[in-house]
C-alpha cells in the first residue's frame, strides 16, 4: 500500500491561516500589530527571491514587514548598529538576519546581538539552551514545521521511536529536543553512526536531514513509518537539466512508509509559514498573552 503523501504546501497555507487570524485579533482587541524586520546584507540572489518571499507572506498575514537590505560592503558595527535600532523598536516583534552574510562579518556576534525575544529564527544561544532545557523558547522554523506535521498526521507523539539523520544547529539538534520534547525515544543519527541503515530501520519517525541526495532507501524504513524529508538538492536530470531531490529517494521510500513528506512541496513551505507563526508568539509574549493555539510546540 503505497504512503499518505504529507503535503506541506496544504497545511503551510492553513498554517498561515490562523496565523492571519490571530493578527485579526492582535490589531482588533489590543490594537498591536505584529510587525517582522527581515536585514540582508549583500546580494545573494537565492537570499534575494527568499527576502522577497518572506515580506511578501507577512504583508498577506497582515502584519508589519521591514526590509533592510544593505550593501555587501557595509561593516559589522553599522549591521550590530540597525539591530540595535530594531531591538528597541517596540513596532517590531520579530528580526531576522538573512544568512549568509559577508565573510568580514561575525555571523555568530550578529545572532548573539539579537534580543532573543525577538529572535523568530530562533538561532540564538540563549533560545538554543531554553529549547535544550525544556522551557519556553524561539524555535528554529524548519523542525518547528517538521514538529506541527508530525502532530498533525499521528496525534500523539507519546512513546513512539524517532531517529533524526543529522547533526546540524538549524536543524538536526533542535529537531531532537522538540521531539524529545513531545515524550519519543529520540536517537541522533549522522555520518559517523555505526549501521545506520540498521539504527533508521528501528524508527516510528525518521527525520532526514543530511543533505545528501536519495540517501535514504527503502530498505532503511520500517513499515509503515511516517519520513519527514527535510533535504533540498539539485541533481542534474539524464535528459539534461535539474531537479530537486530530497535525502530520501522518494519512489522507493513511499512503497514502505506510512507516511512522507515530498520535495519539493513538503517541508519548505513549513518554513515561512512558521516564521509567520513565531513572530504573532513573540508578539503575544511581549503583550503576556496566551501563546496561540497551534502555533508553538
Amino acid at each position: 500500500m503505497a504512503a499518505t503523501v504529507i503535503d506541506g504546501k496544504a497545511f503551510a497555507a492553513k498554517v498561515r491561516e490562523r496565523v492571519k487570524a490571530h493578527v485579526t485579533r492582535l490589531v482588533e482587541e489590543h490594537g498591536v500589530m505584529p510587525g517582522l524586520a527581515v536585514v540582508l546584507v549583500g546580494e545573494n540572489p537565492a537570499s534575494e527571491v527568499y527576502v522577497r518571499s518572506k515580506g511578501k507572506a507577512t504583508r498577506e498575514a497582515g502584519m508589519k514587514s521591514v526590509e533592510h537590505k544593505l550593501d555587501a560592503a557595509t561593516s559589522e558595527a553599522d549591521l550590530l548598529a540597525l539591530i540595535g535600532e530594531l531591538n528597541r523598536d517596540e513596532t517590531i516583534h520579530g528580526i531576522l538576519v538573512q544568512l549568509p552574510v559577508p565573510d568580514h562579518i561575525d555571523a555568530d556576534k550578529v545572532l548573539a546581538a539579537i534580543d532573543p525575544a525577538k529572535d523568530v529564527d530562533g538561532f540564538h544561544i540563549s533560545n538554543v539552551g531554553l529549547l535544550g532545557t525544556g522551557q519556553k523558547a524561539m524555535v528554529p522554523c524548519t523542525p518547528l514545521g517538521c514538529l506541527m506535521m508530525l502532530r498533525e498526521e499521528l496525534g500523539s507523539l507519546s512513546g513512539m521511536e524517532a531517529v533524526v539523520i543529522g547533526r546540524s544547529n538549524i536543524v538536526g539538534k533542535p529537531m531532537a529536543q522538540l521531539l524529545l520534547k513531545d515524550s519519543c525515544t529520540v536517537t541522533i543519527a549522522h555520518s559517523r553512526t555505526r549501521d545506520l541503515p540498521g539504527v533508521v530501520r528501528r524508527a516510528d519517525i525518521v527525520v532526514a536531514a543530511v543533505g545528501r541526495p536519495n540517501m535514504v532507501t527503502s530498505e532503511w524504513i520500517k513499515p509503515g513509518a511516517t519520513v519527514i524529508d527535510v533535504g533540498i538538492n539539485r541533481i542534474e536530470k539524464p535528459e539534461g537539466g535539474t531537479r530537486l531531490v530530497g535525502d530520501v529517494d522518494y519512489e522507493d521510500v513511499a512503497k514502505v512508509a506510512g507516511a512522507i513528506t515530498p520535495v519539493p512541496g513538503g517541508v519548505g513551505p513549513m518554513t515561512i509559514a512558521c516564521l509567520l507563526a513565531n513572530t504573532v508568539t513573540a508578539c503575544c509574549r511581549k503583550l503576556g498573552l496566551a501563546e496561540p493555539e497551534g502555533l508553538t510546540a
